[in-house]
C-alpha cells in the first residue's frame, strides 16, 4: 500500500493504480483480485463456481426468452425490462426441486412464476385496456375473446394517438436445444374514435413446439399520418403482460 506524500492528490485510476480517499490521508493500491484459475480450482471457490455455473444458465434461458419475445419487447419502452426478465428467470431457477445447487436450472423450475408478469413496468396492460377480456386455455389453442366496445371509451388512449392494434403472442421454447418459436394473432388496426368493435384471437399451440410455452397480450398506440405508422414516445405507452404459461 502506498501513501501519497506529495503535494499533488488524486482520485481514481491510472493504469492498474487506484488513488483513493481515507481518514489516514490519500493512498494508492495496485488492482488485484482473485485470478480465474484460482476461482475455478480453488476449493474454498466451491459456492463461487456453483453460483457461477447457475447464473450462466439463467443468462442463456434469459436471452433465449427475451429473443423469442422480440417482436412484442421491440414495441415497449422499458429499458429494464431485461434485467426483470432475468431476475424473474433466476426465481425460477432457484424452484428447482431436482437438482443439487450449482446444477439448478431454468428448465426444471417452476415455470408458473413467469405468469402475471407485465412487459411495460411504467404502463401495465390492466391499467391500459379496461375491458373484460376472457383467456380460453385449451390443450389445442389459446384465445383471447373481448366483447364489442368503444377504444375511447375502454382504453387510456395516449395523447397524440390515432389508433390501436391488440395482440396475442404465444412463443414455444426448449432450453435443452436452444430452439424458439413464436406465432401471433393480430387485430386489426382500430381508430380510437371507432364504434363498438369485438375482437378474438387465437394461437395454435400445434405451431408451438418445445417445453415450456408463454402467451402475451399486447397493445400498440400509433398516429396515422398520411397512410404511415409512427410510434407514440417511442413505446412508453404501449403494455403487455404475460397471461398465460405451460409447461409440457
Amino acid at each position: 500500500m502506498a501513501k501519497q506524500a506529495g503535494v499533488i492528490t488524486l482520485n481514481g485510476k491510472v493504469g492498474t493504480l487506484s488513488f483513493y480517499k481515507t481518514k489516514d490521508g490519500y493512498l494508492a493500491r495496485e488492482k488485484g483480485g482473485v485470478s480465474k484459475s484460482r476461482i475455478m480450482n480453488d476449493p474454498r471457490f466451491a459456492r463461487t463456481r456453483e453460483n457461477l455455473k447457475e447464473f450462466a444458465d439463467n443468462a442463456t434461458s434469459a436471452k433465449l426468452f427475451r429473443d423469442a419475445l422480440r417482436p412484442v419487447i421491440a414495441k415497449i419502452g422499458d429499458t429494464r425490462l431485461s434485467q426483470r426478465i432475468t431476475r424473474v428467470m433466476m426465481k425460477v431457477l432457484q424452484s428447482d426441486l431436482v437438482n443439487n445447487r450449482g446444477e439448478r436450472m431454468v428448465r426444471a423450475g417452476d415455470w408458473n412464476l413467469l405468469g402475471d408478469l407485465e412487459l411495460n413496468a411504467a404502463c401495465s396492460l390492466g391499467s391500459t385496456l379496461f375491458l373484460e377480456i376472457a383467456y380460453i386455455d385449451s390443450p389445442t389453442s389459446w384465445n383471447v375473446n373481448i366483447p364489442a366496445f368503444v377504444p375511447q371509451d375502454f382504453v387510456a388512449v395516449p395523447k397524440g394517438a390515432t389508433h390501436l392494434r391488440i395482440t396475442a403472442t404465444g412463443v414455444g421454447l426448449d432450453f435443452s436445444t436452444g430452439a424458439r418459436t413464436v406465432q401471433t394473432s393480430i387485430s386489426s388496426l382500430l381508430s380510437v374514435i371507432d364504434s363498438a368493435v369485438a375482437i378474438s384471437l387465437s394461437i395454435d399451440k400445434a405451431l408451438l413446439p418445445g417445453t415450456h410455452r408463454a402467451f402475451v397480450l399486447s397493445v400498440e398506440f400509433v398516429q396515422m399520418v398520411n397512410g404511415g405508422e409512427y410510434s407514440i414516445n417511442n413505446g412508453a405507452h404501449n403494455a403487455a403482460k404475460i397471461t398465460g404459461v405451460e409447461q409440457i
